[in-house]
């Protein structure tokens, strides 16, 4: 493939470091890895067409609802861990894809597993010396004279995306964008058919510490890629405008502008219009543009805009405002960084409508007309922050028709937070946007600034909904009235069916997975200050009540 707007293909060797790393960890395991060891390398059974996911939302709408499950309010007190594995990074950052007999995750510097769901064993590892930061995403190849070839996708943050054999996990294809000067790919890839949506967000948000590097000139964007020759199809830049310089610091650093508009978050994808709906993030530096902290409709087949809809005007924000809000780079005037962190959900009401549903890190929740971006309604429920108000993600049960909203309102980062803190979970009637019932969060630290709100996506199923907290608590909430069903508190160390030491700290990110009466999650997560970290993948499911 030639030229520079192409998507690029390329194979990636597998590291002998991780290798001599991998083996040395059997090696002194010993006795406790034997079941380990006969586990490598053995069939995986089940159907690589059917799985419990299809993406970072459960389903290509992001419901984070799933349907195929067995757990409820009557037998939710009975959940018992079943196994805990240690990863091999602390800050664990992916979420898990699950068939009826296997369990793939992400380990960044280890490498994708292939995880036996019964027992944790490996099956299989994809060496990846890099940090994989996504959900495990199910896709297939065509073959025109052969089988289809099952695959799984994943985003590295910082290299690309990747995809695997689902049966063997080895590469088969690894895609960069080059249309992008430094993209950081912080975002879920969605796969649909013959195509892999990635967004794309920058590192200059983060390069803007640096006083002497000139802020900023990229923006963020949507691109789409052939799922089977890793071709290009098309990119759309959130910020059509080219950077221009619009200043300078110590005399011989540029400034430049409009930036930003970052993807976080996956897209979701609307079969019916054959749209994707996804939102942006702040502007890096000024001038601002109209296409921050706002929501996106865009046809799926060729990436033309439908409508564009801005909810906070003239929000620019980097790192550097972090250090200090005198820093040269800290954009001034600096706004409050209340981007859309969280994936856009496309929700069904009782009755068959259809509502575009968006949490913001100002803590609002707003929902829109999907064909116009029309607002319905908003709600404010928590006083907001850099890293959530709404950090990563809603959760909905259309059967009743309410949509559950995780709400973190730390302050972090030395970034002031005006305002009293509300932590907590809220459902919300869809139509309405009116407030049903609340589940305050609340602090188990001694210190002010230990993190206790709900940064994590949440996952709904039947009549319940699970969520995981900053400071280590996996909770089951009765979606009925908001009562607290069952906890388990993650901060300790658990025997692992691998053999490593594993730590259980603070839950951040993709949130829990379910799939039939067994709840999946990361412990550990440490990115922002005062996070516990850890390395722990645990399993947990419902026994009967006398075991």
């Amino acid at each position: 493939m030639k030229g520079q707007h192409q998507g690029r293909i390329e194979v990636v060797n597998r590291h002998a470091g991780l290798q001599f790393s991998r083996h040395l960890v059997l090696v002194l395991c010993l006795a406790s890895c034997a079941a380990l060891a006969e586990c490598l390398n053995t069939p995986i059974n089940a159907d690589l067409t059917s799985f419990y996911s299809n993406s970072w939302g459960i389903d290509h709408r992001n419901t984070r609802y799933q349907p195929a499950s067995s757990l409820n309010a009557e037998n939710a007190a009975n959940l018992k861990l079943k196994w805990a594995y240690g990863l091999a990074h602390e800050t664990p950052r992916s979420f898990p894809l699950v068939t009826k007999d296997t369990i793939f995750i992400g380990d960044s510097n280890h490498g994708l597993l292939a995880l036996e769901r019964e027992t944790g064993c490996e099956r299989w590892v994809y060496e990846h010396d890099g940090l994989i930061t996504s959900a495990i995403i199910p896709g297939n190849i065509r073959r025109a004279k052969t089988k289809d070839q099952p695959i799984l996708v994943f985003a590295d943050r910082f290299s690309g995306v990747y995809a695997v054999d689902a049966q063997t996990g080895q590469l088969v294809w690894h895609i960069t964008l080059q249309d992008h000067i430094v993209p950081l790919y912080s975002g879920t890839p969605l796969v649909t058919n013959d195509t892999v949506f990635v967004p794309i967000s920058s590192l200059e948000v983060g390069l803007a510490v640096n006083p002497f590097y000139g802020c900023c000139t990229t923006s963020g964007g949507m691109a789409a890629f052939d799922i089977n020759t890793g071709e290009k199809k098309w990119y759309l830049p959130t910020i059509e405008e080219a950077a221009k310089v619009s200043g300078s610091h110590f005399g011989f650093v540029d400034e430049w502008g409009p930036s930003g508009a970052p993807v976080w978050g996956a897209p979701t994808y609307d079969s019916k219009r054959n749209w994707l709906f996804f939102g942006t993030g702040q502007n890096y530096s000024h001038p601002t543009s109209d296409t921050s902290d706002a929501i996106f409709a865009v046809d799926a087949a060729s990436g033309e805009v439908q409508w564009v809809k801005q909810f906070t005007a003239n929000d620019a924000f980097n790192a550097a405002c972090t250090v200090s809000l005198n820093h040269p780079n800290c954009a001034q005037p600096t706004g409050p960084d209340v981007d859309f962190g969280a994936p856009t959900l496309l929700a069904h009401t009782p009755d068959g409508k259809d509502i575009l549903l968006a949490g913001q890190k100002s803590g609002d929740v707003h929902a829109m007309n999907p064909d116009t971006g029309e607002l319905l309604w908003s709600r404010k429920l928590g006083r907001g922050g850099i890293i959530g108000g709404v950090h990563w993600g809603l959760a909905v049960n259309e059967s009743t028709g309410t949509v559950f909203v995780p709400i973190n309102d730390r302050s972090a980062m030395n970034y002031p937070s005006p305002g009293t803190p509300a932590p907590g979970l809220y459902a919300l009637d869809i139509e309405s946007g009116e407030q049903q019932w609340q589940f305050s969060r609340d602090s188990r630290c001694d210190d002010e600034q230990c993190m206790y709100g709900l940064s994590s996506a949440i996952t709904a199923t039947n009549d319940i909904v699970i969520t995981a907290s900053m400071d280590g608590y996996l909770e089951v909430i009765n979606a009925t009235d908001g009562e607290l069903l069952w906890s388990h508190d993650s901060w300790k160390t658990y025997e692992s069916v691998n053999g490593v030491i594993v730590k259980g700290g603070s839950f951040d990110t993709h949130g829990p997975m379910i799939a039939d009466d067994q709840v999946m999650v990361t412990s550990g997560y440490r990115y922002i200050s005062n996070q516990r970290g850890g390395n722990a993948f645990l399993v947990f499911q419902v026994v009967a009540p006398n075991d």
